[in-house]
């Protein structure tokens, strides 16, 4: 079997991004190649300083260049409030709703059938910061689907144990959406119209 060849490389290489198939993934090379190899390396340079300089912040979880991230450092955010939500994409679409509250990311989302369990979200690490008692409400923004309705039950439960008001956000959201591609007005107003869960 003959050795793959750089463009065979590069066009398999692109196919990690969700969405992109062979042939998505070889219209961007070829572009790439063919008219912005300037791009093409500015692209690569910002992916390597990302993938080795990005880490987790040590206390929400979320994306972060630091220990402890921004959001969580700021003494401008409401320390009572926690907002759970599934991804870091999350937390950037509850921020532009104007919360201005503190957040946990789970990371995904309770799925026993692929073998994500309770110790794969972090949620130990949730009942440690609970256990601080800084927060008083925590609301649950999972995804409105089967798995993120699960795992909110679940958390629900874990709050419960800590004595602490868990509301759930409104489903403005519609069933099956995920957070990230709701538009702000419609998140603004399920944050808004939380609910006790």
């Amino acid at each position: 079997m003959p050795t793959p060849s750089l463009l065979d490389g590069l066009i398999e290489a692109l196919r990690c991004m969700p969405g992109i198939g062979r042939k998505s993934a070889q219209r961007i090379a070829y572009q790439l190649l063919e008219r912005n190899r300037d791009g093409a390396r500015k692209l690569a340079g910002a992916l390597m300083q990302a993938m080795d300089q990005i880490g987790y912040c040590g206390r929400c979880r979320t994306f972060s260049e630091t220990s402890i991230c921004h959001l969580c450092n700021s003494q401008s955010r409401d320390r009572s409030l926690l907002c759970v939500v599934e991804s870091p994409a999350d937390v950037c679409a509850v921020e532009e709703t104007g919360y201005k509250g503190l957040y946990f990311v789970l990371m995904g989302h309770l799925s026993p059938l692929d073998g994500i369990g309770p110790e794969d979200l972090g949620l130990e690490q949730l009942e440690t910061l609970l256990a601080q008692g800084e927060t008083k409400e925590v609301i649950l923004a999972t995804n409105p689907t089967v798995e993120g309705e699960a795992t909110a039950h679940f958390i629900s439960d874990i709050v419960r144990r800590h004595a602490l008001q868990v509301t759930r956000i409104a489903h403005g959201v519609p069933m099956g959406g995920e957070l990230e591609y709701i538009d702000s007005n419609t998140l603004s107003r399920a944050i808004s119209g939380r609910r006790a869960f």
